[in-house]
């Protein structure tokens, strides 16, 4: 079959015209008129402008522009290339599907086997709420005059057994946010952080445990509080003073309940009965402190700031201190709490901190500074 460049070459040839006549009578340069007798399709912007010039090509010439069409539109299907779909091998059509199917599945197992016999979902999260229901729960405990910590939540309740053993005395928590509240029969008790309070249970003078709170939150309530319960052993005898201190005048007990240590001898708190007190000292700076408690071996170490000592004392205690301002002092004795007044920078102070019996019979917790 004859190509189509052929055909319009050979009537151009027959015509007896050159390419400058043709490119006058119907505007296509001679560069276009030489593609189209040579069949480079490819010169052309578009397959458009390849068409047009070729119908007018081809009436210029006196020949069938549709059949010289039909020739190009034939040699382009041959020249074609076979589509890539024809020379790919046919999977069949259910097989992507079952693939994406057993991956799905194989995920689904993996993930089944990490929940439950990895991580034990199901398990924490039973044993989460087991533990939201026992926060929610009231609690009783009873203290068995052992040394123990306990995590308390508002409501819960601390049995104490009477003096005479046939009873208990209920003991319920109230405030678990910031500050620690015990409600008792004797009075609603206070507990900040970090401090430790002696508790007279049943009113009778007599403290009967120790409370010290380790752990509380600021803004959440329900985190309750960690106290440590800590046995109170009894009660020894008031140390007797000479001649030359009773019937000495004291001075009066401070309203404000804060004693200032204006004079050699201070009265801190008295009662008609002497018992065990309590010192809390917290240090704001550094400082030697040395201190001796009743009949007790000195005890002697250099502190910074944040640290904290409590002193136990039936009877009485002394205190060395090599930077007076360096501490401060709160003296708890019975349901009082009292806080000392804080020194100079610098200032080496020694004193004594015990019960006294007065001429009228009333014993006084007093400070005395020592020379």
């Amino acid at each position: 079959m004859e190509s189509y460049g052929e055909l319009l070459r050979k009537a151009r040839e027959e015509k007896n015209v050159t390419l400058e006549e043709i490119e006058r009578a119907t505007a296509i340069t001679k560069n276009y008129i030489l593609a189209l007798e040579e069949e480079r399709s490819d010169d052309f912007p578009g397959e458009s402008y390849f068409c047009g010039f070729l119908t007018n090509y081809c009436e210029y010439l006196g020949i069938n522009a549709e059949e010289v069409l039909h020739l190009y539109h034939a040699k382009k299907i041959q020249e074609a290339p076979v589509p890539i779909e024809l020379t790919k091998k046919q999977t069949p059509k259910y097989l992507v599907p079952a693939i994406i199917a057993g991956g799905v599945l194989i995920v689904i197992g993996v993930v089944l086997y990490l929940y439950f016999s990895v991580f034990h979902v199901p398990d924490k999260i039973a044993e989460k709420a087991q533990k939201a229901t026992e926060k929610e729960r009231i609690h009783q405990y009873e203290f068995t005059g052992k040394s123990e910590t306990k995590r308390l939540y508002k409501g819960d309740q601390i049995l104490f057994p009477t003096k005479q053993g046939n009873g208990k005395i209920i003991v319920t928590v109230g405030q678990t946010k910031s500050k620690l509240s015990l409600l008792m029969p004797s009075g609603t008790q206070i507990i900040e952080l970090s401090e430790e309070r002696e508790l007279d249970v049943d009113g009778d003078g007599f403290a009967d445990v120790i409370v010290y709170l380790s752990d509380i939150s600021t803004d959440e309530e329900s985190h309750g509080a960690e106290v440590r319960l800590i046995e109170k052993k009894g009660e020894t005898s008031v140390v007797e003073v000479d001649s030359a201190e009773k019937g000495t005048e004291l001075s009066e007990i401070p309203s404000s309940g804060s004693v200032k240590n204006n004079s050699k001898r201070v009265v801190i708190h008295e009662d008609t009965r002497a018992y065990p007190f309590t010192i809390n000292v917290t240090f704001r700076g550094s400082c030697l402190f040395r201190y001796k408690s009743d009949r007790n071996t000195y005890v002697e170490d250099y502190f910074k700031t944040g640290d904290q000592v409590a002193v136990n004392s039936n009877n009485g205690t002394r205190l060395w201190i090599s930077n007076n301002n360096a501490l401060k002092i709160r003296v708890i004795a019975g349901l009082s709490t009292y806080d000392l007044e804080v020194g100079r920078a610098g200032e080496v102070k020694a004193e004594d901190i015990k019960w006294v019996r007065d001429s009228d019979g009333k014993y006084r917790l007093v400070l005395i500074e020592l020379e």
